[in-house]
């Protein structure tokens, strides 16, 4: 299950765009190269999922909409084989933020039972013998 389609980038993009950074035959066809987009989409997917790995369990049921947020501009800077505008990078390096954001835990994805149990150990734990204050363990101190 891929987190974004091809008309996901059409209705954010535009088809003009993912005709110039898709088509790549010679002589050019003037049309959407789906394979490009479908390879561009599971790089997406792969990036996305190496942040998820830690924190959630994979494949998730369903996508989230931020997860679709975020492999949209991911997949676009995929698409570019040269130089990309610094409006393609920067959406690309936020949607690597967020991605850290939710690794870290500090944002959640709306899938409900999807997140590891965690293991019920929730802070420091010590144990240690019982140190009682008698004139014999203060020798010296006194």
């Amino acid at each position: 299950m891929s987190y974004a389609a091809q008309s996901d980038l059409v209705a954010r993009y535009g088809s003009e765009m993912l005709i110039e950074l898709t088509d790549r035959a010679d002589p050019p066809a003037g049309t959407i190269d789906a394979s490009v987009v479908t390879q561009a989409l599971t790089d997406a997917d792969a990036v996305i999922n190496g942040y998820l790995l830690g924190r959630y369990t994979l494949p998730l049921a369903t996508t989230p909409p931020l997860l679709k947020d975020l492999a949209v501009p991911i997949a676009v800077y995929k698409l570019h084989r040269d130089t990309v505008s610094e409006k393609v990078r920067l959406d690309y390096q936020d949607a690597l933020k967020m991605l850290s954001q939710i690794a870290a835990g500090a944002v959640r994805l709306t899938v409900a039972g999807i997140e590891p149990a965690a293991s019920g150990a929730s802070g420091v734990r010590t144990t240690d013998r019982a140190r009682p204050l008698t004139p014999e363990n203060l020798k010296g101190f006194i």
